[in-house]
């Protein structure tokens, strides 16, 4: 993949995660996408913050979306290479302190194989 087509990933994510377009977001993935977070660690401790396949994310998400509904991502900063999207932003919910978040998505063949959160 190009850089310029990794960034297009990473602008149809946030597009997706912003609406809470479950679907597009899946999409964007491999089936066997592995992702790891430390909100994962801390809500959900048997997964030691790494869930892996749609199923795993689409649960993760869907439980975000109906208990957040005000949860966005402000993009802040996107640098890409040919195998990866290192992005930048601003995690938002209405009456939680703004976030600093990075995020890093491998990406083969067009889809997401590997993501990992950092938190600020």
């Amino acid at each position: 993949m190009s850089k310029i087509e990794n960034l297009s990933i990473a602008k149809n994510w946030f597009e997706a995660f912003n609406t809470h377009d479950l679907d597009a977001l899946l999409s964007l993935y491999d089936d066997e996408a592995s992702h790891f977070s430390p909100k994962l660690k801390i809500k959900k401790p048997e997964t030691k913050g790494l869930i892996k396949g749609k199923t795993e994310l689409k649960l993760w998400w869907e439980e975000a979306f109906n208990n957040l509904p005000s949860l966005k991502y402000k993009n802040t900063s996107l640098t890409a290479n040919e195998e990866r999207v290192f992005m930048e932003y601003i995690r938002q919910v209405e009456g939680e302190d703004d976030m600093d978040v990075a995020e890093l998505l491998e990406i083969e063949k067009g889809k997401i194989v590997f993501s990992r959160v950092y938190h600020g």
